[in-house]
Parts: structure tokens; C-alpha cells; sequence
């Protein structure tokens, strides 16, 4: 009976999964369909080297990346094996697809014709919608796959390859685009990579806080009954007096910050508290529920 709930527990995940980057890769193709296109701005990735392969072979768009995710795909089964095949998969056929649908369903409809806006929104569109795949663990596929092949077989970093290769696509585009679009597309680029770090970011950032007290004890007991908050004690030397002291070692939320200095100071008006920004916490009480032990 529990191995048949947990079998339906995986399979509801994988399909809440499979939901989720479906819909992250239809908001990329209005992004594309409603911002980019009508506009003529330039843009990176796969959609990039489409665009080009539009205006030199007047292959259409949806269909060349279409036919190039699947060749993306096929080398990434072979060089980089089947469990990141199956990351891939949704994406390499619904991203065309929900391109295609949409370029379909829109017609001629312009939403705007400004250029700054579109380089905006078309921006927030791609940093969400690559965001809300990369969260469950997935690839959007394509020009993401070169990259993870060449850091795998060469040792060239992700990120190096990955620069070069959108900058490559961006000259291609720079030959027959004109200049402001050109600059506004840049924007774009710029808009999408930030949206992207910050909303990979957003609910993990956590802030460190290092305590050094006279009464190191009272203030832990303190943090524990008053936040709920587990504490590690760090075993210390003061550098000026040579003293042995523990370290009140605790890990908050951003909105616990000022209940935690009201605990701290009310204890030991002299003690020094370091506070430095976590990116990212796992764990008990952050990625995983608290456990309390009698």
C-alpha cells in the first residue's frame, strides 16, 4: 500500500513537472511571437540562429528549431546520456510547437510597436519562462545542450561557451538588422539574463548571522524559543584577549533580521554580530520541514 502511494506521489510530481515546463516554454514562444518578431529585435539561443536562418534561407522559424532541437537532442542522448534526455525532452517539441500554435493564433496582431517595450517585456517573458524550467530541474534545450557537450568532452566552462555562442548569433543578426534594433536587442539580452538570476534567487536568499557575546548560551536558548530557529555554537578565540568563547552560528529569513537584533541586544547590548547574505540555504527549516527532537 505505501509503495503503491508513493508510486502515485512520483507520477503526480512528474506530471505537475511536465506541467510546469510546458508552460514555461509557451511563455518564452509569446515572448518571442508577441515582442521579438513583429519588432525585428535581436535575441540569442535557438530563437537567434532561426531568425537568422529565416531572413538567409527563408526556412520558417518554428520548423528550424523544430528541427534543430531534435539534432540538439539526439547529441545530447549520445554525449551526455539518457537521464539528461529525459530533462530535455518536453522542451526540445514543445517549445516549436507552442511557437508555432501562438504565431498561428496571433496573425497580424501587434501588441506594440515600440521598441523599448518590447526589449522589456519581451525580456521579462524569456528570463520567466526560462526560470520557471530551469526550477524543476529541466532544460529548455537547443543552444543549451552545445555548451554542456563541449564542457563535458573539451572542460571548456558552461558559461564561457555559452556567452560565445550568443555572441556569435547576435553579430549574425547585427549583418541585416539595423542598428537601433540591434541596440535594443541587446537590452533585451541584458533584460532576460538579470530577470533570470533574480527570479532563480528570489525565495532562497537567506541572511548568515555570526554572534559573538559574553553570553553565548542566553542567546541561543533565546533564538530558539523566540524565532524557532536552530543555532550551531562555533568554538572561538578572541584575537586580543586570547579568551575562549563560543560563536552563535544561526541562519534567518530577511524578515526575522530585526526580531533576531532585538533578542541579541537585549541580552548583551555589547555583542558583535556579523550579518552576510546566503544565496541559497537546504536543509531543516528551509528546503525541508522542520524536525524537532524531544
Amino acid at each position: 500500500m505505501e509503495k503503491s502511494t508513493g508510486n502515485n506521489s512520483k507520477i503526480r510530481n512528474a506530471i505537475i513537472d511536465a506541467a510546469i515546463i510546458v508552460a514555461g516554454n509557451a511563455i518564452y514562444a509569446a515572448g518571442v511571437v508577441l515582442f521579438i518578431l513583429p519588432t525585428g529585435l535581436i535575441t540569442g539561443g535557438t530563437t537567434g540562429i532561426a531568425i537568422i536562418m529565416n531572413h538567409f534561407a527563408g526556412m520558417q522559424i518554428s520548423t528550424f528549431i523544430a528541427v534543430f532541437n531534435v539534432i540538439m537532442f539526439a547529441l545530447g542522448l549520445i554525449v551526455l546520456g539518457r537521464k539528461f534526455a529525459i530533462s530535455t525532452i518536453i522542451s526540445t517539441f514543445s517549445y516549436p510547437a507552442m511557437l508555432a500554435l501562438i504565431q498561428k493564433a496571433a496573425g497580424d496582431f501587434v501588441l506594440t510597436d515600440d521598441l523599448l517595450l518590447s526589449a522589456l517585456f519581451g525580456g521579462l517573458c524569456i528570463g520567466l519562462a526560462l526560470a520557471v524550467v530551469i526550477r524543476v530541474g529541466a532544460s529548455t534545450g537547443g543552444m543549451d545542450i552545445p555548451p554542456l557537450i563541449l564542457n563535458k568532452t573539451l572542460r571548456i566552462p558552461v558559461s564561457v561557451s555559452m556567452y560565445a555562442f550568443d555572441f556569435v548569433i547576435l553579430v549574425g543578426q547585427m549583418l541585416f538588422t539595423q542598428k537601433q534594433n540591434c541596440l535594443y536587442g541587446v537590452v533585451l539580452v541584458i533584460v532576460y539574463t538579470l530577470t533570470l538570476d533574480k527570479l532563480l534567487a528570489a525565495g532562497a536568499a537567506r541572511t548568515r548571522v555570526e554572534i559573538v557575546s559574553a553570553d553565548p548560551d542566553e542567546i541561543r536558548d533565546r533564538i530558539r524559543s523566540g524565532l524557532d530557529r536552530s543555532v550551531t555554537m562555533l568554538h572561538g578565540r578572541k584575537g586580543y584577549t586570547g579568551d575562549e568563547t563560543n560563536v552563535v552560528l544561526c541562519v534567518i529569513s530577511p524578515k526575522e533580521l530585526y526580531r533576531l537584533e532585538k533578542i541579541v541586544y537585549s541580552v548583551d547590548p555589547d555583542a558583535f554580530v556579523i550579518m552576510t547574505r546566503a544565496t541559497s540555504v537546504h536543509g531543516r527549516g528551509f528546503s525541508k520541514a522542520k524536525e524537532y527532537v524531544s
